[in-house]
């Protein structure tokens, strides 16, 4: 008796030190997975954004950042251990490319709660390579960007799922985070940016839109991901007759497996008379 009970006691050790290393093993393999595709999804980002560029015309869009369309209340989360909160918001984001003298455009936006999965991330280029269009102040207002920003399920690519936090902020070439028309310059006098437009401020982001000559001369990318068990759980609970699921990823537990990642972007094309 003595013996069994020593056995069943080095049997129970070894399997706590298993499901003990199995855990650890999945928690490894779940960070991975939402690392490399989380900072492959930034790269293109990325890339899109290097390659911003003025079109020189008033009525072209250059780029545009805005709140994410139908979205309409933030997801807030309680970080640990409690009394601390973060606001994840979503932005959309149009951007003007071009080659020669063939302009395309190329846009962000976040569904964040299609039939498939929660907030998915969809990339749309338009018109799609080879082609593209000699006239820029077509593309933003075309239709088909139109259709994607209201739902990005419309003609997207999809990139990624559980993109809780997406935001986007321009920067001028003092360093200056641009949320209005005012800015002091290098040489400490306040100035005005040209050919750039504001919304109002959404929980502390502002949105903006550049035109004819301007462009940012940097750009921060922000994005936070949620880990793959996290945002199966959160798409397994029911929305009616009672929301569970909102309090769910409103939980200290949930904030502490989004993923944070955040890039700065250089735009070489920017031009320096927008920038008096």
């Amino acid at each position: 008796m003595v013996v069994v009970a020593l056995m069943s006691f080095i049997v129970l050790a070894l399997m706590a030190v298993f499901n003990s290393t199995q855990r650890a093993f999945r928690s490894s393999v779940t960070q991975s997975d939402v690392l490399e595709g989380s900072r492959a999804t930034m790269e293109m980002i990325a890339s899109d954004l290097r390659g911003i560029t003025p079109s020189d015309n008033y009525y072209a869009v250059n780029f545009l950042i805005t709140s994410n369309a139908n979205y309409s209340l933030p997801l807030v989360q309680t970080l640990p251990p409690g009394g601390i909160y973060r606001s994840n918001l979503l932005q959309q984001v149009f951007i003007l490319n071009h080659q020669n003298n063939i302009w395309w455009g190329v846009a962000y936006a976040i569904s964040y709660n299609s039939s498939g999965a929660l907030y998915s991330l969809y990339r749309l280029q338009y018109p799609t390579p080879p082609l593209g269009t000699t006239d820029p102040t077509t593309l933003f207002t075309n239709q088909v960007f139109q259709n994607f920003f209201y739902n990005p399920t419309n003609g997207g690519s999809h990139l990624l799922d559980g993109v809780v936090h997406f935001v986007v902020r321009p920067y001028n070439p003092s360093g200056y985070w641009m949320t209005n028309n005012y800015y002091v310059n290098s040489a400490g006098q306040t100035a005005t940016n040209l050919n750039v437009s504001f919304y109002l401020p959404y929980f502390s982001e502002t949105g903006s839109y550049f035109f004819s000559n301007a462009v940012p001369a940097s750009v921060e990318l922000e994005m936070g991901v949620l880990e793959d068990a996290a945002l199966a759980r959160a798409e397994s609970l029911p929305v009616t007759p009672v929301d569970r699921r909102t309090p769910y990823l409103q939980s200290s537990a949930i904030a502490g497996v989004v993923h944070l990642f955040r890039q700065r972007v250089s735009i070489a094309n920017v031009d320096p008379t927008a920038y008096p």
